[in-house]
């Protein structure tokens, strides 16, 4: 099972593993506090894709398209989320205040999509 969640909500018995899918680490998150299990910063969007992409619903379509492009390049890091999530729940970690349109809740949909 895979699920997203904001890094600056509480970690719980229930996130299994915890993988932050940023490039940039979290403002107010200390390295030792996030209980963080991976750091997959690889698999984040690129910057310029990121920058483009200031979390703006009008524009989440067209970042939705382009981030999956972005996610073809990168199969070695989507299969080793792939197994994970196959052996137990694997929470995407994320910094956005906006829940729905981030990047985590576009990888969780494509590794959803291939287990």
């Amino acid at each position: 099972m895979i699920k997203t969640k904001r890094i600056y909500d509480p970690p719980s018995k229930d996130d299994g593993k915890r993988v932050l899918v940023d490039r940039l680490w979290p403002r107010g998150i200390k390295r030792d506090d996030a209980r963080i299990d991976e750091w997959l910063k690889d698999i984040a969007p690129s910057d310029e894709l990121r920058k483009w992409f200031p979390h703006e619903p009008s524009k989440w379509q067209e970042f939705r398209k382009r981030y999956k492009e972005e996610l073809q390049g990168r199969p070695n890091l989507i299969e080793k989320l792939r197994i994970a999530a196959k052996g137990g729940r694997v929470t995407l970690l994320f910094a956005a205040k906006d829940k729905e349109h981030n990047n985590a809740a576009v990888l969780k949909e494509v590794l959803e999509h291939r287990i």
